[in-house]
């Protein structure tokens, strides 16, 4: 099979379509035949030598995938070959076959295509882990989420929404604003302009703030993040785009009773990992086939234009994901 490869840390130019060895489903895995995946933000760096696959995993870029089983390792029951499914990887989805934990699979829902369905696990897996399992969003509560035109930001906007939570967001352009203003966000931040703290406090009204707060800055907003939660709010940080280190007010944590949570997807067990699958599948594959939400697609690229597809993530240029299509 052909996968794609990176011939050494770098650029997106170090990134190969390459010529490489099957996979073998083992036991209780499964071999799907790749439709396709997606850009996310993991892959840029472990592209740039900064985020080393887990032990065991593919050695190939790629958090995530849709397409049809093609083969069933031992001990997997209740699927069959040729189901469409889409998958969350721990690597190796930017590839035309890719192996997979059977736990990590789910049927393709109705409403979406098997193409577009490229682009959801990760998205849909993330959000619904950390804003719902995790921070426990609640009905009327105040959502904050930073870079709300992402696919991350985009999915959780439609999800908060779905469950009767308010949604305020941050963005760096009217129209990425405009865009969120139309997926049903409630308050509007244009970060390079204004104060997103005080613009929350606001909106929280007596609650003072956000009671979620959905961070990939990491470090650069910490302090911030913190001075925007209400009492009993929950911070939940799943990037480092802004920094690794930061000091924390441990007074304005204890003031407000608030939590501060950070969380990763890819490396987690396998039976961890099967139980949001399974959560996923249960309550976002519904509002999926509903209509209730709507995966936001920037663009689709052939995956031998994987080069491109990583530079319009890393200039910030999309809106929802940007997915990689394999043909055969």
């Amino acid at each position: 099979m052909h996968a794609v490869t990176i011939r050494e840390p770098g650029g997106p130019e170090a990134l190969a379509w390459t010529e490489v060895p099957d996979p073998e489903p083992g036991p209780g895995e499964v071999l799907l035949d790749v439709v396709a995946t997606a850009v996310n933000r993991a892959d840029l760096l472990q592209r740039q030598g900064r985020y080393d696959p887990p032990p065991g995993a593919s050695p190939y870029p790629g958090l995530e995938c849709s397409g049809r089983i093609a083969a069933l390792g031992p001990d997997v029951t209740g699927w069959e070959i040729g189901d469409e499914v889409v998958a969350l990887l721990a690597g190796g989805g930017y590839a035309e076959r890719v192996a997979v934990p059977a736990g990590q699979v789910m049927r393709r829902p109705q409403g979406i295509s098997l193409r577009d369905a490229g682009g959801l696990a990760e998205v849909a897996c993330t959000v619904w882990s950390n804003v719902f399992l995790l921070a426990n969003l609640r009905p009327e509560e105040l959502l904050l989420v930073h870079g709300g035109a992402s696919g991350i930001g985009t999915t959780a906007i439609q999800l908060a929404k779905a469950v009767g939570a308010r949604v305020a967001v941050t963005a760096g352009t009217k129209d990425k604003l405009e865009r969120c203003r139309e997926l049903g966000a409630d308050v509007l931040i244009n970060y390079r302009e204004d104060d997103f703290v005080e613009a929350v406090r606001e909106a929280g009204g007596a609650a003072g703030g956000a009671d979620v707060i959905l961070d990939n800055m990491g470090a650069k907003y910490l302090g911030r993040n913190v001075d925007a939660l209400a009492t009993n709010g929950r911070l939940v940080i799943i990037g480092m785009q802004g920094g690794i280190k930061a000091e924390l007010d441990i007074a304005k944590l204890l003031g407000k009773r608030a939590a501060v949570l950070a969380t990763s997807l890819r490396a987690r067990p396998v039976a961890e990992k099967a139980a949001i699958v399974a959560a996923v599948a249960e309550h976002v594959t519904p509002l999926v086939d509903s209509g209730a939400f709507r995966l936001v697609i920037d663009r689709v690229l052939p995956i031998t234009d994987v080069a491109d597809a990583h530079r319009v993530l890393e200039a910030s240029e999309h809106v929802g994901k940007v997915l990689l299509e394999v043909s055969r």
